[in-house]
């Protein structure tokens, strides 16, 4: 130990943010797979684009705005840590008395810039480059950075005893709602994708990359290398791994055939219903998680389609949902011993209002945002121009992804 610093939490965090960072790539290249050839390079580049646009909004202001001293409970103080103010008061600070401030700092960020990238997966071939550049930055001021303060700044969220371990609710259930409002204001897709995945190899690299990171994800927000951090890892496996055999069970009873796209969509709701729960919950809980995302997210994607809510790549219902339902079970499942927090019908409660009012704040914020920005055909692709494909469209490149 070192002025209070702990090198091997600082070894184990510097890890789990390489591994939360490399999740973005692997989105991209998920989503990349996914679309149409024509339409890969333009979604993977609105995904990439986060990670510049993003880090600079986290410096000037954004961590601030999370992380700063609570205003009223609603937001940080946004002056506090702008563009790294008092930089020996940074550079020297301890978070969680073992790691250096810029190291939380860091993973932190790496939360914040995959957030509206998995959003854009329901929207997909919909908007122009320059309106997703729009849409991202007020998203990111006027949902995912109050979000995050009430449940991880210490606003009114986490007064209340509402907790999201890894991001049920900060990321899954903002970004999955925010999907369906975006949705309902730039309609469905001229043309849509009839033939599947142009490329499962790009989805295959995606997914590994993706449920690779999720480790990192999940066990890097107890901030520690100790015994609840090897809990939150094997929480992490045990539900994509039943997540994953529960979908392609309920995708063979109705189809009467197994898919790889499939088993890995499981693998993904089954990890993005336990994140909220990580830390809470023992391993045989986890695996139940996991099981139950496989039924139900299951059931919402369903649901949504047939609705005919043209979500392209089913981020509400697995994402959305999976967040939800994850968040909701921190009140089913908790054990106290493994981290203090004990289910019950007041914790379950707590979790209700907590999940279900960021879910409608998400819808109501995105609808305004999307409503403003569309004003003048400034954001909306069209039908010509998803015939042609958004790559030729508006990057004049056409590159062989085969």
């Amino acid at each position: 130990m070192l002025n209070g610093i702990e090198h091997g939490n600082v070894a184990f965090m510097i890890l789990s943010t390489v591994l939360v960072f490399i999740m973005t790539p692997g989105l991209a290249f998920f989503y990349g797979g996914l679309v149409e050839k024509k339409n890969s390079l333009t979604i993977m580049l609105q995904v990439f684009l986060s990670i510049g646009i993003v880090t600079l909004m986290w410096i000037f202001g954004g961590f601030s705005f999370v992380f700063g001293n609570d205003i009223g409970g609603v937001i940080g103080d946004p002056s506090q840590y702008f563009a790294f103010n008092n930089l020996d008061f940074v550079i020297n600070k301890h978070y969680g008395l073992t790691i250096p401030f810029l190291l939380f700092f860091m993973y932190q960020l790496m939360f914040a810039i995959i957030t509206l990238p998995l959003m854009t997966g329901a929207i997909a071939n919909r908007m122009k480059i320059r309106g997703w550049i729009v849409l991202l930055i007020l998203w990111m001021l006027l949902v995912y950075f109050p979000v995050a303060h009430w449940i991880w700044g210490g606003g009114f969220l986490a007064k209340m005893g509402f907790v999201d371990f890894a991001g049920g609710t900060v990321i899954h259930i903002s970004s999955g709602f925010s999907g369906l409002a975006a949705i309902a204001v730039l309609g469905s897709r001229a043309i849509k994708n009839e033939k599947g995945p142009f490329n499962l190899g790009l989805v295959s690299i995606g997914a590994a990359l993706l449920l690779f990171g999720w480790f990192g994800f999940n066990a890097g927000g107890t901030l520690t290398a100790a015994e609840t951090a090897a809990i939150v890892f094997a929480n992490t496996g045990v539900a994509a791994a039943s997540g994953m055999i529960v979908w392609i069970i309920m995708y063979y009873i109705e189809e009467r055939r197994f898919s790889f796209l499939e088993a890995i969509i499981g693998a993904v709701a089954g990890l993005a219903t336990i994140t909220p729960a990580s830390g809470y919950v023992s391993p045989l809980s986890a695996t139940l998680i996991g099981a139950l995302a496989g039924v139900f997210c299951f059931l919402c994607v369903k649901f949504a389609k047939k609705m005919k809510w043209d979500d392209a790549l089913d981020v509400w219902g697995v994402h959305g949902m999976g967040g939800l339902l994850g968040t909701l079970l921190i009140g089913v499942f908790a054990n106290k011993f493994i981290n203090g927090v004990s289910a019950g019908m007041n914790q379950f409660l707590v979790q209700c209002f907590g999940a279900f009012f960021v879910a409608i704040y998400s819808i109501i914020v995105t609808f305004i945002i999307m409503k403003v920005i569309d004003r003048g055909n400034f954001i909306r692709v069209s039908k010509e121009e998803q015939e042609q494909g958004l790559d030729e469209v508006f990057l004049k490149e056409k590159y062989d992804l085969d």
